[in-house]
C-alpha cells in the first residue's frame, strides 16, 4: 500500500504513548503506532455505519426500539455476562 506523509497535531500525553510503543517494541515507529490506530477508527466507523443501517432497517419494519426495550437487552446481557463468569470460575 502505497504511504502518504502528513502533518499532524497531537495532545502530547497520545505522542509519549506512541514513543514508549516504540521504546518497547509493541510497534516499529509513531508512524506506525498512529496509523494502526487511524485504521482502527476507520473500522469502527465503518461497522457503526453498518450496524445503523441494520437498525433503521428493523425500526422500519417493527418500529422504534423503545428505551425500556435497550434497558431490558442490557440487563439480560448483564445477566449473561454474569453467568459465563460464575461457570468460568467453577471450571478454573
Amino acid at each position: 500500500m502505497q504511504k502518504q506523509r502528513v502533518t499532524v497535531t497531537v495532545d502530547e500525553p497520545l505522542v509519549d504513548a506512541a514513543a514508549a510503543a516504540v521504546r518497547e517494541g509493541r510497534a516499529r515507529s509513531v508512524s506506525e503506532w498512529i496509523g494502526e490506530a487511524m485504521a482502527q477508527r476507520h473500522d469502527r466507523d465503518q461497522r457503526l455505519a453498518v450496524l445503523s443501517r441494520l437498525v433503521a432497517e428493523y425500526e422500519a419494519e417493527h418500529g422504534f426500539i423503545t428505551d425500556e426495550e435497550i434497558a431490558d437487552q442490557a440487563q439480560r446481557d448483564r445477566d449473561a455476562a454474569a453467568s459465563f463468569r460464575a461457570a468460568a470460575r467453577q471450571a478454573g
